[in-house]
Order: C-alpha cells, then sequence, then structure tokens
C-alpha cells in the first residue's frame, strides 16, 4: 500500500527518453515595436490527450484529426499502444493536417503493459491514465521525467483506493509509481477537496468500467472535455447541480463506447502566448485561427477583456461537441484589475502569461485563488514570481496569489529565468521579452514541445525575435 517502504526500481526506469533534455537550450526575446499577421493555433492539448485515450476505449475506429503532436500527448499515444490499442499516424501535407486512426481495446480491455510507462513530462498522462490502469486486473508501473516525478499524484490515488485498486510509490504517491489494478472496482460518490478536471476525468475512468453508477462531485465547475467527450463515444452520462454549489457528474459503468470522428480545436492556452503578445503592444494587429472557446476555458480572454484588451470572437462554430472561433486581437492599453478567485478554474494554465500582460499594463492586478499553481509541472507561482524578479517588475507573491504592479511603460527586462522543465514559464517570459526595454533570455526552451512544437517559428511569423541565446 502506498506509504509503506518505497518500491525499488533500476535506474533505467526512471529516465524518459522522450523528455530527457540532457542539453538545455537557451532563447532569448528581443523587443519588438509590433505584431502582425494571421496563425492557426495548435491542437488543444486536453482534447487530444482525451481524443486518443477514448478511442482506445471504444470499439471500431476512431479517426483523430488536428491533434497536437507534443511530446505530451505522444506519451499518452505510446502508454496506450503499451495496453493494446492500435495508433496508427497517418502524416498530411502541411502541419497540424495529419490524421490518427485509433483502433481500441474496449472498456476493460487493456492488456498488461510488458515494460514501464514512460510519461516524459505530462500530468495529464499520468493522472488520467492512473484511472483506467487502476479499473485493470494487473500490476502497472509509471514513471517521467524529472518534473514530473515531483509532481504529487496523492489527490488522485486517494479516491481510486477507495474503489478498491492499490498504489507503491515514492513519499506523496510520487512517480515512480505501481499501480495494482482490480476488476472489482467499487463505484462511489466522491467529492473533490479542491476542484481539479484531471482528478475528475480519473475517476469517471475508472467509473466507466466500475458496475453501477460512480459520482463526482466537484465545488466549481472545471473544465468540462471528458464529459463531452463521454457523450460523444456514447456513454450514459448526467450532470446537475451540486447541493451547496458545484455540479454532481455521474457515469454509469460498461457501456459500449463506439469509436467516433473528432475534430481537435485550437488549444486556448497555447493560443494565449499570441494573444498576450499582440495585446500588450500597440498598433499589433493579429488573427488566431480555430481556437477553442469553451466557456470552461475561457477565463484568460475574459480577464484581458476586462483589462481592456481589444479581442473578437470570429467565425464562431463547433467541432466535435467543442465550441470554436477565431480570434482577433488588436494591440493598446492595458490596466490593472481585480482577478476573482472562482475564476482560476477557467484559466489556472494561464496565470503565468496573464502575469505578464500584468506587467505591462497601467496599474496594479491581483490574481487570487491561486494554490493550485504550486502543483504543476513547476511551482508555477515561486517560478513567475522569480522572472518577474529578475525582470525588474515590482509584484509580491503569497500563499496562493500574486499582486503585479503594472506602470504602463516597458518592464526594464534583462533578466535570465530559470524554466524549471516548464513548458508555460518558458514561453511567458519569452512573450515578455517582446515587450520590455532589454531582451529576456530563459535557461532552457526545449520543454516548449512538450505542448506547443513550432512555438518560436510561429510567433516570428507574426513579427516576434525569438532565437537562440
Amino acid at each position: 500500500m502506498l506509504g509503506g517502504r518505497p518500491a525499488a526500481f533500476p535506474p533505467s526506469f526512471v529516465e524518459c527518453a522522450l523528455s530527457a533534455r540532457a542539453n538545455p537550450a537557451k532563447l532569448v526575446a528581443r523587443p519588438v515595436a509590433c505584431l502582425k499577421g494571421r496563425v492557426r493555433a495548435p491542437g488543444d492539448k486536453s482534447v487530444s490527450h482525451r481524443a486518443l485515450m477514448f478511442g482506445a476505449l471504444a470499439l471500431g475506429e476512431t479517426t483523430v484529426r488536428g491533434l497536437l503532436e507534443g511530446e505530451d500527448v505522444l506519451c499518452t499515444a505510446a502508454g496506450l499502444r503499451a495496453l493494446g490499442a492500435e495508433v496508427v499516424h497517418e502524416p498530411g501535407s502541411e502541419p497540424g493536417q495529419a490524421t490518427w486512426r485509433i483502433r481500441g481495446f474496449g472498456v476493460g480491455g487493456g492488456r498488461e503493459p510488458a515494460d514501464v510507462l514512460e510519461l516524459g513530462n505530462s500530468g495529464t498522462s499520468a493522472r488520467l491514465l492512473a484511472g483506467i490502469l487502476a479499473s485493470h486486473p494487473f500490476t502497472s508501473i509509471m514513471t517521467g521525467d524529472a518534473s514530473l516525478r515531483r509532481r504529487p499524484m496523492q489527490r488522485v490515488i486517494e479516491p481510486l483506493m477507495r474503489m478498491g485498486a492499490r498504489f507503491e510509490g515514492r513519499e506523496g504517491g510520487r512517480l515512480p509509481l505501481a499501480i495494482i489494478g482490480t476488476d472489482e472496482m467499487l463505484p462511489i460518490e466522491y467529492r473533490l477537496p479542491v476542484a481539479s478536471a484531471q482528478v475528475k476525468s480519473a475517476i469517471l475512468l475508472a467509473g466507466l468500467n466500475t458496475a453501477g453508477e460512480t459520482t463526482v462531485i466537484e465545488p466549481e465547475p472545471t473544465r468540462d472535455h471528458t464529459e463531452r467527450m463521454l457523450r460523444h463515444f456514447g456513454a450514459e452520462l448526467r450532470v446537475a447541480p451540486a447541493e451547496g454549489g458545484g455540479r454532481r457528474i455521474t457515469v454509469v459503468g460498461w457501456p459500449e463506447l463506439k469509436g467516433r470522428d473528432i475534430v481537435v480545436p485550437g488549444d486556448p492556452s497555447s493560443a494565449a502566448f499570441a494573444v498576450v503578445a499582440a495585446a500588450i503592444r500597440p498598433g499589433s494587429d493579429i488573427t488566431v485561427e480555430n481556437v477553442g472557446v469553451n466557456p470552461l476555458r475561457a477565463g484568460l480572454y475574459q480577464t484581458l477583456r476586462d483589462m481592456g484588451a481589444d479581442i473578437t470572437f470570429e467565425n464562431a462554430r463547433e467541432l466535435s461537441g467543442e465550441p470554436v472561433a477565431d480570434l482577433h486581437v488588436k494591440g493598446g492599453v492595458l490596466r490593472g484589475v481585480e482577478v476573482p478567485a472562482e475564476r482560476a478554474p477557467t484559466m489556472i494554465d494561464e496565470y503565468p502569461i496573464l502575469a505578464i500582460a500584468a506587467a505591462c499594463a497601467k496599474g496594479t492586478t491581483r490574481m487570487l485563488g491561486l494554490a493550485e499553481l504550486r502543483a504543476k509541472e513547476s511551482d508555477r507561482l515561486a517560478s513567475v514570481s522569480a522572472g518577474l524578479l529578475a525582470n525588474g517588475v515590482k509584484h509580491e507573491m503569497g500563499a496562493a496569489d500574486l499582486v503585479v504592479h503594472g506602470t504602463g511603460a516597458p518592464p526594464a527586462g534583462g533578466g535570465l529565468v530559470a524554466t524549471h522543465l516548464d513548458h508555460r514559464i518558458a514561453m511567458s517570459f519569452l512573450v515578455l521579452g517582446l515587450a520590455t526595454r532589454e531582451p529576456v533570455v530563459v535557461d532552457d526552451g526545449s520543454p516548449i514541445d512538450t505542448s506547443f512544437p513550432g512555438f518560436a517559428q510561429l510567433m516570428n511569423g507574426l513579427g516576434a525575435r525569438i532565437e537562440a541565446a
């Protein structure tokens, strides 16, 4: 059981070749006057992970277009292949036009992996796959890179143990982690102590292979890609208001999921970097095409509009059950605002780039309810604070809040930012370097490929100056 003597693993088990970065790649961003042009957002990372997983849990063939082909998603694909799914990549004529075909093993039909599942930097892969693996009657082992091995898994482990699975791992449930699954899982009703789409999804995935009804109660609505996709693949799902606020999500076990066609929308978290880069440079005029605008993911765009950003949603439509639009952004002067804690679940990944917008705004921006940032790829709250300090931005950091004082003038810049293997820290401070008086350097840009391959090329196509340092 978890908490006993740590499991012993050979050294090769704790190094993922895909994400091992022996040669950090310093990148520098230099100030520019403005950005102009049209770009297409890369595929949504959250939807991409789930499209592969549900394709593996379905019978028949699932085709996925627009999949994000970053390292994190490729780790999920490799993990599903190890469980017996057929996952085939058919390249397209241009980036983003590939087709992925998945022939699944069905709910409860996965096989025991022959080797350790190497998940690189991907917390989504680790947490959601834990839900699938827990309901299979075999032992599997997950590990990842140095960053992922620092990230806690206890919030996922606790409900899955209640359902009947067992775990062996390092203190705090950290990877490497052995999952001793069972095909006799018990349905539970579980109230999330902290709003988390990943924990919610892990429980619902386990509930698919559990007799009866499994219910998750979330205190605040979190991104609902799992619920939308469950319905898309034919699961029986009920969502209702919870007593005292929040939502009750119930899945009925042992459905026969059917393969589906999926078109992945552009990632709003990735689009955020180009959007903020344009919004903070007066004279900019860009359009980011094909961006998912799910209301439970759009908190950043609401906040930027509160700050006075000129952002319009054009060509609104729906793709595979997800709302999508093209974002037209014109640069201007932003003003400081207070971002309420209840907005955090709709923009938790966007606070690092919001801090950059706040650094360039006029006045004080207060961001509240940020405790969840401390459990990401790095302690993002501390990483953002250190990066702001290195570049002359006045701010204060609390246990769960960040207050940034902008002057409306370009920040000093000139700093070296430690990314701590965190892709969003790297990209956020490269965006800052486009608006500072002196260039900004990040110590390692290689983690960017986990979520946004081609980031520098896309940004430079709009007029940015991001290059090897």
